[in-house]
């Protein structure tokens, strides 16, 4: 990647909230020349052997859109994007004029996207909240509270917003 561009992270779990922020960031947050770096996590780790322990580390090697879009490759990481957030990134790659590659990880989402983080280095990342309650959040824990606690570059959180308004 060249010298002055960014290189902005979404969290992309392809759930309704990833979508929702990946959405936001597209109107917000993206400008010409621009790398989308799609991160995406796997709580664990599904494989025996092979090239898939070597990324259990460092993450898969970049994945470009043209190859992210397709089946048979994604199968080989364990991971299916839907067409609907295929549809998001094709338009705003031709929109903005921006790169997408995308990186999966193994293991656990607030640890992995942190070393993301890190080791890509990103200029920002966008993530969703699934707008968990403060009881929830002790329990289950929140991604976004401990990204927005540890991340070394700016964190912007989508928020679940209600459905019904």
């Amino acid at each position: 990647m060249s010298g002055g561009d960014r290189r902005v992270g979404v969290a992309m779990d392809f759930s309704k909230y990833s979508k929702r922020a990946l959405r936001w960031a597209a109107d917000n947050v993206f400008r010409d020349g621009d790398h989308l770096i799609l991160l995406n996590v796997h709580p664990q780790s599904f494989y025996e052997g092979g090239e898939m322990q070597l990324w259990e580390t460092t993450g898969s090697p970049f994945i470009r859109l043209n190859e992210f879009s397709d089946p048979t490759i994604m199968k080989k990481y364990g991971t299916k994007p839907d067409q609907e957030t295929i549809d998001i990134i094709n338009s705003l790659a031709e929109q903005k004029e921006i790169t997408v590659l995308m990186k999966i990880f193994w293991g656990d989402a607030r640890e992995k996207i942190c070393q993301a983080i890190r080791d890509i280095p990103l200029s920002c990342i966008v993530m969703g909240s699934r707008g968990l309650g403060k009881i929830e959040r002790v329990f289950l824990g929140s991604v976004s509270d401990y990204v927005v606690d540890t991340a070394t570059c700016p964190v912007i959180v989508v928020k679940n917003v209600n459905e019904e308004s």
